[in-house]
């Protein structure tokens, strides 16, 4: 008898993505009696859990359960859903992905063959809506510009990493190491797979492990996404400083030297010229990015829309960071 999968899944109002979660986990080729999925559901408000309820009555023959997460958060509902489990093995995925019919019986296999505590695999990004905003969204969010060296959504080889995306592993890691940690309401997953990392354990990529991921619909919702990554990236760096990685490092660097800059431009000529440069040679390497890709696509609105959907994640990832780190500054001050 192959062991028992527990998927647990955070959610709130993804109405427009969760039925694709939902038929992806009913056609995965692992043992249907042998799994069971657990939605964590932070209070949807819109049409969220009629869309499961629906699933549930034309499925009966996949277990599926919504737990109440009223934390809101995404750490809370992933320890809520694991409360509430009862596989030998936990698959962690999210209501904007859609995982390969083999997804859990490739994870389960690795496990069986001890390659790693938490094992996941590859990314493909797909645009979250048809329009050509979504589009260059998606692009840039698979693009070396946009993730520098994260390869689970590059061209990757197996082998051990820093990180996966949602990653498996089986219940006793949880009582090893523990739980997500609730107080970091984003980078949870990273902060999880540094502890498996420190307490001895194999972070393990395996690109046969492929799931769909939907990336952000509007510039204004890749905004915000990616200033809650660098918000709180500081918050865990703070906890493990050795952690950090060029690619993390670059965006609040080159926010800063801009604001540094445009200051100093207000009073010594060759500021401008330096600021001037360092604009030209940024948005320059943007725009061949999305030339190259446009060509490569044949999407001429590839051109734009993805040299600024990079400039949005860069922008706004630096200045959440930057602006965490002068908040924590203030209240240590404040407080000291």
């Amino acid at each position: 008898m192959p062991p028992f999968v527990s998927i647990i899944v955070p959610c709130y109002n993804e109405e427009t993505t969760i039925r694709h979660l939902l038929d992806s986990v009913f056609a995965q080729t692992y043992p249907r009696a042998q799994m069971e999925l657990i939605i964590s559901d932070g209070m949807s408000t819109d049409r969220t859990r009629d869309v499961i309820a629906d699933f549930q009555k034309e499925h009966t023959d996949l277990n599926v359960r919504v737990v109440n997460n009223s934390a809101r958060t995404i750490p809370s509902g992933l320890n809520q859903a694991i409360r509430e489990s009862r596989g030998e093995i936990i698959v962690r995925l999210d209501a904007h992905s859609m995982p390969i019919p083999e997804y859990v019986e490739r994870c389960v296999s690795a496990h069986e063959s001890n390659r790693g505590d938490n094992v996941g695999g590859v990314w493909e990004i797909r645009a979250g809506a048809e329009t050509w905003a979504a589009e260059s969204i998606s692009f840039a969010a698979a693009h070396p510009l946009g993730v520098g060296d994260a390869m689970y959504r590059l061209n990757a080889k197996a082998g051990a990493v820093d990180t996966v995306p949602f990653g498996s592993f089986r219940r006793t890691l949880i009582e090893r190491i523990g739980a997500f940690d609730e107080s970091l309401l984003v980078n949870e997953d990273y902060e999880f797979n540094t502890r498996v990392r420190e307490s001895g354990g194999t972070v393990w990529l395996d690109p046969a492990i492929r799931s769909v991921y939907f990336s952000r619909s509007t510039f204004g919702k890749l905004a915000v996404q990616y200033w809650r990554y660098g918000y709180w990236k500081l918050k865990m760096l703070k906890r493990y400083p050795h952690t950090l990685r060029w690619r993390q490092a670059l965006p609040p660097l080159f926010v800063l030297s801009l604001m540094v800059l445009i200051v100093l431009s207000l009073f010594v000529v060759l500021a401008r010229y330096i600021l001037a440069a360092q604009l030209l040679m940024y948005l320059s390497a943007l725009g061949l990015a999305g030339l190259k890709v446009a060509a490569e696509k044949g999407k001429g609105y590839l051109f734009i829309g993805l040299p600024f959907s990079i400039l949005t994640m860069h922008f706004s990832w630096g200045a959440g960071f930057l602006w965490s780190f002068l908040s924590n500054l203030f209240s240590v001050r404040k407080h000291g």
